[in-house]
């Protein structure tokens, strides 16, 4: 299946791309479409997909509640100490009140 430089541009143009005619040459663009196609033809009635390469399942943890409750650990870390008192973490400015 070979495919003219007109509609091989109006491709690129459709995917947004910029292509110069000798890039296309040098791409040699039909030999791809060819591979493509015998890969179309291959017979894979019977077969089911593959939805996961990896037949091993993934170990899950057990969803045990945790107290949680160690705001003060966590604020131990702040390096500006001058919100912490507060409970929050303080941060530079980073926008103006325009």
């Amino acid at each position: 299946m070979a495919f003219s430089k007109q509609q091989l541009h109006k491709f690129a143009d459709l995917i947004r791309i910029e292509i110069s005619d000798e890039k296309l040459e040098q791409m040699n663009i039909d030999s791809v479409i060819d591979w493509l196609d015998k890969l179309q033809k291959i017979d894979t009635h019977g077969v089911e997909p593959l939805l996961n390469p990896s037949e091993h399942k993934l170990p899950l943890r057990a969803d045990v509640v945790t107290d949680g409750n160690i705001r003060n650990e966590i604020l131990a870390n702040a390096p500006d100490k001058s919100g912490v008192s507060r409970g929050y973490f303080a941060v530079p400015k980073v926008m103006d009140a325009d």
